[in-house]
């Protein structure tokens, strides 16, 4: 019985674009595929027939020598290995439904993208107020000079796999289904190397140290990553280059700990100093001095605030500011002398009607002292 024309099966003109030929398949392969008509020995031939004319019509070059020949064109074509004419499966439906989604399969060339890299680089706070300027060393693989990444000895070249005539894949029929594979002579290069090169054996790449300069810059966070664009390991066979990412880890610093643009720094101060109000010096991320002023009466944890002198933000010239986390230090070991005016100092403390008037000198203890009192009482009635 003659075959019907390829154009008929697909319901398309013979103008119809590519686009239009795709999609006329899709929904036809989708109504007629063996799994949703089990047991139909109709809708299994209809099937074929379909798969067998969209593998002719996708392929600019099938195509023309079907419209100038006819099916006359691939009598005595089988589907076996090195691409034959046989119908489109399984493996064609998935690629051609799903292929853009999860990014297609390498079909031919060999050619893929190098991998990318990553450095870890450990830095101080203050090059991340900073920034900062500095090369790492990083090993990697680089482009063969002696073969140009082609991978042949100088003066060969690389000659087309005789297997999948340069595709880099294969099929095979099973059944009704043509399954396609990564060809197993070339590797899925697509050529076969004779005569490979000395100095990457065939490969097209050799390993290599590189020393690249980086920019840190000011107001880089823990954790945060800096791209270089094709620093990464070269690609096969010509193709571009991975990335390399320098992931940024800022060290913990002896005296301030940050928080987004903020600067916290606890400072202890005396006790004297805490009471009666004074100022002392703390030191600044940008290496310089400040002077806080002690209100008198200062307490553990009473927080002080220096507008602009925090962290560096990124891309602004702006800062975040630092905070002052008191800490009242009680003096150690006192002498004899020192104990004794301690002593008589609390006894004034005590003595009502002092300078000062009724006032409680230790308001935090005595109203924590007087809730306790409460307290116990209750426990106890």
């Amino acid at each position: 019985m003659a075959k019907q024309d390829y154009y008929d099966v697909l319901g398309v003109a013979r103008s119809a674009k590519g686009d239009e030929v795709k999609k006329a398949y899709r929904k036809l392969a989708m109504q007629y595929h063996p799994d949703r008509n089990p047991g139909d020995a109709a809708a299994e031939q209809k099937f074929k027939e379909i798969s067998e004319a969209y593998d002719v019509l996708k392929d600019d070059q099938k195509r023309a020598a079907y419209d100038q020949f006819g099916h006359a064109a691939f009598e005595g074509a089988t589907a076996g290995a090195g691409g034959g004419f046989g119908g489109a499966g399984f493996a064609d439906i998935f690629d051609e439904m799903f292929g853009d989604f999860m990014g297609g399969r390498q079909r031919s060339g060999g050619r893929a993208r190098g991998s990318d890299l990553r450095y870890n680089l450990e830095i101080s706070l203050e090059d991340a107020f900073r920034g900062k300027e500095t090369r790492v060393r990083v090993p990697t693989s680089v482009t063969c000079d002696a073969c140009n990444g082609s991978g042949a000895a100088k003066g060969t070249h690389p000659s087309t796999c005789g297997t999948c005539h340069g595709h880099g894949r294969v099929r095979a029929s099973q059944g009704f289904f043509t399954i396609e594979r990564t060809c197993p002579t070339c590797g899925g290069v697509g050529q076969i190397i004779e005569h490979p090169c000395k100095s990457c054996g065939g490969s097209g790449t050799v390993r290599r140290e590189k020393t690249l300069a980086v920019t840190i810059p000011a107001g880089v966070e823990d954790g945060m990553r800096i791209r270089l664009s094709g620093e990464g390991e070269a690609g096969t066979k010509g193709a571009p280059p991975g990335d390399l990412y320098i992931f940024v880890a800022v060290a913990p610093h002896p005296l301030f700990r940050r928080e987004g643009a903020n600067i916290f720094c606890q400072v202890p101060i005396p006790m004297t100093i805490a009471a009666l109000g004074g100022s002392v010096e703390v030191p600044s991320i940008d290496g310089s001095r400040a002077k806080v002023t002690i209100p008198a009466g200062a307490q553990t944890g009473h927080r002080l605030r220096m507008r602009g002198k925090g962290m560096s933000t990124l891309n602004s010239r702006n800062r975040g500011d630092m905070f002052i986390e008191i800490r009242v230090e009680t003096p150690v070991n006192l002498s004899g002398e020192q104990q004794e005016k301690l002593k008589e100092f609390d006894a004034l403390l005590k003595k009502k009607g002092s300078k000062g008037g009724d006032k409680s000198t230790s308001p935090e203890s005595e109203g924590f002292f007087a809730k306790a009192r409460e307290l116990w009482e209750d426990l106890t009635d």
